[in-house]
């Protein structure tokens, strides 16, 4: 099953939405660990323009994660700011939403009902906009591919399956950024690459800014408009890499090779 085609309606709604502009200023940040500081992040700044996919690359645990919860709210950094079009991000918002790398669906609740926690939690289900909502939780899981599984259990899921009900529950929300934390990394690689085309085609449509964390180069490759590379913890942007191939992307396009070639050499990596 591929993600479903938007409704024309829904279509036209996609093609007003812009993206949201984030603005990473000089930010440094660490955890208290055994009466010191552990620094995880040191010195970034980095722009995400409206409706660009950008991905995050490096070594495990140098900080990409850390960063991804700035963004969204989670987490105030030590030092430095981010911005989302010019407002200060001090707290969680709706229009930013983070997915992990595990779906975290609750089990005792259908797929539908997973997808419905965010306006639930918000109160918007009850009132006088109560049927819009019901309306934006049954495009969401159309956009996914997933309105014939709206009452199933996360236990019927299969891993891709879970992964989609996951984006629906930010989707839902009509974000203007999707974080995503290597959300592909516990599949297998055929459900992998499938996942990574339906996101691309997903995210051309609906017109978001994405940040994206990997530790795949080829992922980042086939899908980012941008790869930022990061060095070992603490953090710092080593390099920034266009990639302007058109889509559908393939691994093995000349270009791609070359690409890959100069992230790795970034990595100190031979390819």
């Amino acid at each position: 099953m591929v993600i479903a085609e938007a409704t024309r309606e829904q279509a036209r709604e996609d093609a007003t939405r812009a993206g949201a502009r984030i603005d990473i200023r000089h930010v440094s940040h660490g955890f208290a660990l055994r009466g010191a500081t552990l620094p995880v992040l040191d010195d970034v700044s980095l722009s995400v323009q409206p409706g660009e996919f950008v991905a995050l690359l490096g070594p495990s645990g140098c900080g990409k994660s850390t960063l991804l919860r700035l963004v969204a709210g989670l987490e105030t950094p030590r030092t430095g700011s981010i911005e989302a079009d010019g407002q200060p991000v001090n707290t969680p918002d709706p229009s930013r939403v983070l997915v992990f790398q595990d779906p975290t669906l609750f089990p005792w609740r259908t797929v539908r009902e997973n997808v419905a926690l965010g306006p639930q939690a918000q109160g918007a289900r009850r009132g006088p906009r109560a049927a819009e909502v019901e309306a934006r939780i049954d495009a969401a899981l159309e956009r996914v591919g997933l309105t014939q599984f709206a009452q199933a259990w996360p236990h019927q899921l299969s891993g891709g399956m879970a992964q989609r009900a996951a984006l629906a529950r930010g989707l839902v929300n009509d974000p203007a950024l999707l974080a995503l934390d290597e959300p592909f990394g516990k599949l297998d690689s055929l459900t992998r690459m499938r996942m990574q085309a339906e996101l691309v085609a997903l995210w051309q449509r609906a017109r978001f800014s994405v940040l994206f964390v990997t530790h795949d180069v080829e992922e980042a490759l086939v899908m980012a408009n941008r790869v930022v590379v990061f060095s070992g913890r603490p953090a710092r942007i080593v390099s920034e890499v266009r990639n302007d191939a058109p889509y559908p992307r393939h691994r093995d396009d000349p270009a791609l090779v070359e690409l890959r070639k100069d992230v790795l050499a970034q990595l100190g990596l031979e390819a």
